[in-house]
């Protein structure tokens, strides 16, 4: 069981058991979780690859993972030694995971090539039928849903979490469960459904105002909500709700059921109608409704991305002391650099420290990724023992963090100069800065698309030949997870609409393989800007708090309006942070201020 290669063969034991040529496992978990507890890592445990996204497919001769570009230098590494592929996404050549399972189903001679596996717990009903429909057009491959080996190969497999379920206060919800269901019960009715499974951990929590710690850094817990329109019920491990959660609930107008109830209740659901959106719901739960399906979007993830007067209070709040802690790791880091040693993880471990001092803090946001020299030019590097990097003083360093307040999540990068830097890095690192502001001057007309905004971002790198794949910015949870939709700044086409109340990331960037990494990101609210005759127009709120390294700037690729842009954020950010520090710190923040 120690290695990939003992896994697969146990795999494609029970694969020729089960008369099944080949199984497909995807990264997410029941809940179509970007980030999964441990028990449904199976993706990470047959493959290797510990990314956040992927694909991994096992056929009886061959494996292969598909993965997108924040992973391809991750992944290339973890995979070497193994039987795995590696498939670059979006990349020329690459083939569908449905061509490439044609392609080697059809090297085999037997009934077995005729019939894939996918468990359908942990696939949505979108992504099984768009499977299904193109492994028919490759030839008439069949797909089948009920079978999950990890139950019978992954003989240490940790079990599904029981942690317990705490209370969101009022004072930080802004808004009580009762409220919450009304809205959401409105917005069924005007897709003419009488209620929905709600299956997004983090849309259960942000409804119920209640929130867990089921998955690492995501404050949220595993369950389902089975709304009608006159009840509600939540499907959790019952070990999880205490008395004043139960009663909280109940008060609420919300029953509770055990977690492996729900198909029962789908099965039992009463109601003429029922919601299922499926880009949320697994495959498996879908096929134990007996009513009459409506599929539509959920209303719940629009109605979270819009924050209320209290979110917004909590961010800003949490911003401040998430502020002070990166002002003292920054004025630390800046005095022991070549004087002791540093490496990546030890930078990592202070920054954290500093943040668990401050008030309300629960946690990281995600894991850390400081990434120093060649380093930062992976996207989502994450160091280990193996590869922790010592800091020089010189060259970049790429510091990409956030952290769980109790009122706000937070996320920012910062990529910063440790010493002498060359003009290339330079030059890149004032392009993306250029960009950076570019996004945080623009307005724009209510109900525009993130993706109508992304080119303002690149268009100063697009001039100089540079580009990167990641989005430009993506939403951000309260107390929740820090990725939220529905709305992102992207370059592939995203529909979903931006309104006041927003918060969404500005974090353009430059990856040059084996050199460096350039990153730099706040996070924004987006505000009423003013009203004309051509209608509303909206602006962003910088949210974040923290000075952008002023070292590597080369001051004369700015614009009049960028310089003026950065100096009066770094205005801000000293008489909104000073109050809170020391003299010695004061004085370090002022330097790092200064206008340009």
């Amino acid at each position: 069981m120690n290695t990939i290669a003992e896994r697969l063969e146990l795999l494609r034991e029970e694969l020729r058991r089960e008369h099944l040529s080949a199984f497909v496992f995807p990264t997410t978990d029941p809940h179509n979780s970007e980030y999964t507890a441990d028990h449904w890592k199976g993706r990470e445990w047959i493959s290797g690859f510990t990314g956040s996204a992927g694909t991994a497919v096992v056929t009886l001769q061959s494996a292969a993972l598909w993965t997108d570009s924040r992973y391809f230098i991750q992944a290339a590494e973890q995979l070497k030694g193994t039987e795995f592929q590696l498939m670059r996404l979006k990349m020329a050549g690459t083939p569908t995971i449905a061509e490439w399972i044609a392609s080697e189903l059809s090297t085999l001679h037997s009934p077995l090539s005729t019939e894939i596996g996918m468990d359908g717990m942990v696939n949505t009903v979108a992504v099984v039928e768009e499977m299904k429909e193109a492994l028919r057009q490759q030839g008439g491959i069949t797909v089948r849903t009920n079978f999950d080996p990890l139950a019978r190969i992954w003989r240490d497999r940790p079990q599904v979490p029981r942690n317990p379920v705490e209370i969101q206060p009022m004072e930080l919800a802004g808004e009580d469960v009762r409220s919450k269901l009304s809205r959401i019960r409105k917005a069924l009715h005007e897709q003419h459904a009488d209620g929905m499974l709600v299956a997004a951990l983090d849309d259960i929590a942000w409804t119920l105002n209640l929130r867990g710690s089921d998955v690492h850094c995501n404050p949220v817990f595993v369950s389902y909500l089975l709304i009608a329109s006159n009840k509600a019920t939540l499907y959790v491990n019952k070990e999880k709700v205490d008395g004043e959660v139960l009663r909280y609930l109940k008060e609420q107008g919300v029953e509770v059921a055990d977690y492996a109830e729900v198909g029962k209740g789908l099965q039992d659901y009463f109601e003429y109608n029922i919601l299922i959106d499926p880009d949320e719901v697994c495959y498996a739960l879908c096929q134990k409704i007996t009513r009459n399906i409506v599929r539509g979007t959920s209303p719940i993830a629009a109605m979270k991305a819009v924050k209320n007067e209290r979110e917004r209070l909590g961010f800003r709040n949490a911003m401040l002391r998430d502020g002070i802690a990166m002002v003292k790791f920054l004025k630390w880091l800046d005095e022991n650099i070549g004087k002791q040693t540093l490496t990546e993880i030890s930078v990592a471990d202070k920054l954290e420290a500093l943040r668990a001092e401050q008030p309300l803090y629960r946690g990281l946001s995600f894991d850390t990724i400081a990434g120093y020299e060649a380093h930062g030019a992976i996207v989502h590097y994450e160091a280990t023992p193996e590869t922790d990097a010592v800091l020089q003083p010189k060259g970049l360093l790429l510091l990409d963090s956030g952290a769980q307040y109790q009122d706000g999540t937070t996320d920012i990068t910062r990529t910063i100069a440790l010493g002498p830097l060359t003009e290339e890095q330079r030059r890149v690192y004032t392009l993306v800065l250029k960009g950076h502001i570019q996004l945080q001057l623009l307005r724009f007309p209510e109900g525009a698309s993130g993706t109508q905004l992304d080119a303002v971002a690149r268009k100063d790198l697009w001039k100089a030949g540079y580009n990167y794949l990641h989005g430009t910015g993506h939403g951000v949870g309260s107390y929740l997870n820090v990725h939220e939709g529905p709305h992102q700044i992207r370059m592939e086409w995203r529909p979903a609409k931006l309104h006041a109340g927003m918060t969404v990331t500005d974090e353009p960037g430059v990856y040059l393989e084996g050199r460096f990494g350039v990153r730099i990101e706040n996070t924004l609210l987006i505000a009423p800007a003013e009203e004309t005759e051509c209608g509303r127009f909206l602006q962003f709120e910088t949210l974040t708090l923290c000075p952008i390294d002023k070292r590597p700037v080369i001051v004369e690729m700015l614009s009049a309006e960028e310089k003026e842009w950065l100096n009066r954020y770094h205005e801000r950010v000293y008489s909104q942070l000073a109050p809170a520090l020391d003299a010695c710190e004061k004085e370090w923040l002022r330097n790092a201020t200064l206008p340009i």
